[in-house]
């Protein structure tokens, strides 16, 4: 394991990638705590603005696949998207829909973290190259394993609540 891909990297990606490592570290806290006091509200209003940093910080980092205007691509799509998600949650809270906050941050933080945050490890990334160095395929071993056990867990919730049609709300009987 090598920092060179990351210690050479511009301002922004350097930014980018330790507001994500905030992200990813104080999400659970912030999310999946089961009370909801003066810890939780700390922790969170630090992990939503590590989180519209990581999105700011996105728009100047250009597109590495498919750049479509200038230097912005598809990937940019997920910038604005967090930043969107924040206001939602920000402004579901402030209604006290408990509910809504909490659905939203957690998709937020499983989209933005998770999913791109797993894309990071794929072949040609600076985190493939911090990692995996001479063997860069080992991304798309990593991408495939997670990827294939978050499938099985969420077939695993459906199948338990008796299988994979789509549920329709009409009763027999």
């Amino acid at each position: 394991m090598t920092f060179d891909p990351i210690l050479s990297a511009p301002l922004a990606v350097q930014i980018h990638l330790s507001v994500a490592i905030v992200g990813v570290l104080l999400g659970p806290v912030a999310i999946y705590r089961q009370r909801r006091d003066l810890l939780h509200k700390a922790v969170g209003r630090v992990w939503v603005l590590a989180m519209a940093v990581l999105a700011i910080s996105g728009f100047f980092i250009p597109a590495q696949v498919l750049p479509i205007i200038g230097f912005f691509g598809p990937i940019h799509l997920l910038s604005v998207w967090t930043l969107i998600s924040l206001v939602w949650g920000i402004r579901a809270i402030l209604r006290r829909d408990v509910a809504r906050h909490r659905a939203t941050m957690r998709g937020l933080y499983w989209q933005a973290l998770g999913i791109a945050g797993l894309f990071t490890f794929l072949p040609g990334r600076r985190m493939n190259a911090m990692i995996f160095g001479d063997a860069p395929w080992l991304g798309f071993w990593l991408v495939g394993a997670v990827g294939f056990g978050a499938l099985v867990w969420l077939l695993r919730g459906r199948l338990a609540r008796g299988g994979l049609a789509p549920r329709t709300g009409l009763r027999e009987g």
